[in-house]
């Protein structure tokens, strides 16, 4: 099944965006998830790729496996500092040996001057770096919230001289992963950026949510259950926007319009594989968020917004906005 035929259901856009904003005009409370029991995790090894730049093996007991962080340093180490965790899109892989934001975002250039610590997991695709109900026949075992909010931070506090301050960005799948992780979590991360995401996840919103995780061969009844299992509205940041009042956010959106980036459009350079894909995908990303934005005004929130007039999914875009998104983050993280 292509990404275009699992996203039939969003032909009528515009249809999809305005009851998707009835759905997200109420916020409903959410007590913060209950604190998450894990093991300890242990660093298996480090393999040092430059001055400012780590490859870190976590043995994660929640994962049950070796998972990669793609770690980026501050020039200065000798000082404490803190922490933005950015999460990858749905075409991560475990096995391309690196975050794509490093690879393709641009990451290790822009923060190679900034006095941050940037911890980047590798792979997650498809599975919305959360905790599943259940293993997944093709996308195994994951416990991705557990790892990232108990098992990590720590092990990041104490190798890397975190200070506790954390922020967390996040790319398309990735971006929804951030806001829910965030409003789960709303003591964890003290900022939040979003690029290309669709932060709505049940009712509606399961037609942006399903197709990512089907893309990849996976069954999405597997992670948060049946589309009538309540674990939907617990990850649906729509729903629970109170969690994110106080906090610096970032929101970047394309149209799906092509641009200069898209004349010699690159599959090994990009996710999705086809121009197509990518124009019908960030357009679904651009209706879902007028309509946050609409739902967070609602609840007197203010985000800071980068509209692009162009844009499709595709990483040539989230290059150029992730220096936009710096002002909010380093608000959050105290620098």
């Amino acid at each position: 099944m292509s990404i275009v035929s699992v996203f039939e259901p969003l032909r009528s856009r515009r249809r999809m965006a305005y009851a998707l904003a009835a759905v997200g005009a109420v916020v409903i409370p959410l007590c913060a998830a209950p604190p998450i029991a894990s093991a300890q995790a242990t660093v298996d090894h480090v393999t040092q790729i430059s001055a400012q730049r780590e490859e870190i093996y976590v043995q994660s007991p929640a994962m049950g496996r070796i998972v990669q962080l793609d770690v980026l340093l501050p020039s200065n180490q000798a000082v404490s500092r803190p922490t933005l965790y950015l999460l990858d899109g749905n075409g991560a892989t475990d096995t391309q040996g690196e975050s794509t934001w490093s690879k393709r975002g641009g990451a290790v250039a822009f923060f190679a001057d900034k006095p941050i610590n940037v911890v980047m997991p590798v792979g997650g695709g498809g599975s919305f770096y959360t905790d599943w109900q259940k293993d997944d026949p093709k996308l195994g075992h994951n416990k991705w919230e557990t790892f990232l909010t108990a098992e990590v931070p720590p092990l990041v506090d104490s190798l890397l001289k975190g200070n506790g301050v954390n922020a967390i960005a996040g790319v398309s799948m990735g971006a929804q992963a951030a806001a829910t992780l965030t409003v789960r979590n709303p003591s964890l991360y003290r900022a939040l950026a979003t690029f290309s995401g669709c932060l709505y996840s049940s009712n509606l919103g399961q037609f942006s949510v399903r197709p990512v995780v089907i893309s990849d061969g996976g069954n999405p009844d597997n992670m948060w259950g049946p589309p009538g299992d309540p674990e939907w509205k617990a990850h649906d940041p729509s729903a629970h926007l109170d969690k994110l009042r106080g906090k610096p956010v970032f929101v970047y959106t394309g149209t799906g319009i092509t641009g200069p980036d898209d004349l010699n459009f690159d599959p090994s350079f990009t996710y999705p594989v086809t121009l197509a894909d990518a124009i019908l995908i960030e357009q679904a990303a651009h209706d879902c968020t007028v309509t946050i934005l609409a739902a967070m005004d609602l609840a007197g929130l203010h985000p800071a917004v980068d509209w692009n007039a162009i844009g499709t999914h595709s990483w040539p875009y989230w290059k150029k906005a992730l220096p936009n998104s710096w002002p909010t983050l380093r608000a959050g993280l105290g620098v």
